[in-house]
């Protein structure tokens, strides 16, 4: 759909590719790579489609440029269906750059659904290569926090019952940590539409970072929006992995380009990642291996995710 659509036309452009059956319902494309230059892209949607998407997308491929690359990402930055933006700066960020590389991600304007409209200024140097990772020490959890949005027409009170729902919810698990979760309405020249939602983050003693989050819509109660978010952050907490369920399949691809061996420890493995290892190995010469998490109780079902990169060198250096 759109966002695919997009994501493929900024890879195009970022490589000065050749894209065949570029097009809304197209079921075949045929993608030939030229070389990758960086440089300043913008990426449309036109729709909610989701920035964060595009940013998956493009990233890969602008760590391995010629030069830094600027990428104007424009649609929904906190939809449905993909990770929000606050999951990719409070979450996805901290641990992607483990990897070795850094980015800049400024959120210029927010957008929902159904309108869009929002846009993220992305920054990236290339790199010559890519560091493996290893996560696979949880920690104990030492901090919870997060931020409940509302924007355009919504009231401040809505934030305010979707962060003490969440506290609420947390607290029957988790009575003696201190959690902060900031009401917030999103300024009005800062946000396009109206929409709201929360993102709860715990951080655990050895750095790792797991999340729940929720958005509201028309007609959810603002408590259950609350609710949701904390019960999706309790479920990935009780698994005991390193990474939350929407984290997991986002470092595959990292994984594989990168040098060495990475490990991480997850819950179970969603079928997102699945098919992320899939295709990872076909395309490069990377091997994964996933194994049953052995010196657990055996009541968690925890996972080790293990990589052969194919240690990718950017020809560029």
């Amino acid at each position: 759909r759109p966002q695919h659509l997009s994501g493929l036309e900024i890879i195009r452009d970022l490589c000065e590719g050749k894209l065949e059956g570029g097009e809304i319902g197209s079921t075949e494309i045929t993608f030939t790579p030229g070389k990758i230059k960086g440089g300043t892209h913008i990426a449309d949607t036109k729709t909610a489609g989701s920035v964060c998407l595009l940013m998956q997308v493009a990233m890969p491929c602008v760590l391995f440029a010629a030069s830094p690359s600027e990428l104007r990402l424009k649609g929904g930055t906190n939809a449905e269906m993909a990770p929000q933006i606050d999951y990719t700066v409070m979450v996805f960020k901290p641990i992607v750059e483990k990897f070795n590389f850094t980015f800049n991600c400024d959120i210029k304007k927010r957008g929902y659904y159904p309108q869009g409209g929002g846009e993220v200024v992305v920054q990236m140097s290339p790199v010559k290569e890519l560091s493996p990772i290893n996560l696979t020490e949880r920690g104990t959890v030492t901090k919870i926090y997060g931020r409940a949005f509302v924007a355009g027409t919504l009231p401040i009170k809505l934030a305010k019952d979707m962060s003490a729902a969440a506290v609420r919810c947390i607290r029957k698990e988790i009575r003696d940590l201190y959690i902060n979760i900031q009401p917030v309405r999103e300024p009005d020249d800062q946000a396009f539409g109206t929409g709201s939602g929360i993102i709860v983050v715990a951080e655990t003693s050895t750095g790792c970072l797991l999340a729940g989050s929720s958005l509201g819509k028309r007609g959810k109660n603002a408590d259950k929006v609350g609710i949701e978010a904390a019960e999706i952050l309790l479920r990935n907490l009780k698994h005991g992995g390193t990474v939350d369920d929407s984290l997991q399949d986002q470092l595959i691809v990292f994984m594989a380009l990168a040098k060495g061996v990475s490990r991480v420890k997850s819950g179970p493995i969603t079928l997102h990642t699945q098919t992320a290892i899939h295709f990872a190995e076909q395309l490069t010469k990377a091997k994964f291996t996933v194994t049953k998490s052995e010196e657990e109780d055996p009541s968690k079902d925890t996972y080790i995710i293990e990589c052969q990169g194919m240690g990718m060198i950017n020809p560029n250096f």
